[in-house]
């Protein structure tokens, strides 16, 4: 599985979101709350909520629930939470960031820091794995978007610095910061894009065996089953066979 870590952030992420729909939901109306209480209640006003609404879409979190993660926002009720990034290394020495959200500092480090800890890890220090690690936009569509030399052109006049196309689908890379931007463009070329959102790319990847999978992947599921963590990203790889295996 060689590019993309397809296996981390779509097909082994779609099946923890089917299987706990409702902590994805809770999870992706935070950021929502975060979002149009940081800037802008209007999506069309507010890029960092634009995209969090079109994640939540995504993954086809109810128009009302969209609507009152934003109203709760606007209501000035919302809880106040702090977002903080942890690093470390799983098994094999696979690096792992992890971005949280939460409205208590200690009660989260502690659960991350215990989790890493059963589960073969160790947390470090902020900035121990980060920078093998690029902050980028990602946008991705479906095979049906057109060929893979159609997709690399309307990426290129978007604006994109980066393209991976295989069987299932299309993966384009901009810098963060014109994420916004670069998604527009390519929805006027390509139309409605399944997934747009901000990732931790690695530089480079772990290829991992079966074993060192499995805990990886053990890690990974209890570090998003705590409802303080939004994210979860690792640099690590693996064959068909593993990946066939892990299913």
């Amino acid at each position: 599985m060689a590019g993309h870590s397809k296996w981390a952030n779509i097909q082994h992420r779609k099946g923890r979101q089917d299987a706990q729909r409702a902590k994805v939901f809770s999870k992706l109306s935070k950021e929502i709350t975060v979002a149009a209480r940081m800037g802008d209640p209007d999506p069309d006003k507010n890029p960092r909520l634009r995209l969090a609404v079109k994640e939540a879409k995504s993954v086809s979190v109810p128009k009302d629930v969209i609507q009152r993660a934003i109203q709760k926002a606007v209501g000035g009720d919302a809880e106040s939470y702090d977002e903080i990034r942890y690093e470390g290394y799983g098994p094999n020495g696979v690096a792992v960031i992890v971005e949280a959200m939460t409205d208590n500092r200690n009660r989260t480090a502690s659960n991350v820091r215990s989790l890493f800890t059963k589960n073969g890890g160790n947390l470090g220090e902020t900035g121990s794995v980060s920078f093998m690690f690029d902050r980028k936009g990602e946008i991705m569509y479906p095979v049906t978007a057109g060929s893979a030399d159609d997709v690399l052109m309307a990426a290129i006049e978007a604006g994109a610095e980066d393209v991976e196309s295989d069987e299932d689908g299309h993966w384009i890379y901009c810098a963060d910061t014109d994420l916004n931007e670069v998604a527009t463009a390519l929805e006027a070329s390509l139309g409605e894009s399944e997934t747009t959102k901000l990732i931790w790319r690695p530089q480079t990847r772990t290829e991992l065996a079966l074993d060192d999978a499995q805990k990886l992947m053990k890690l990974i599921e209890a570090l998003e089953d705590d409802d303080d963590v939004q994210t979860v990203t690792a640099n690590f790889d693996m064959s068909e066979e593993v990946a066939a295996a892990l299913e």
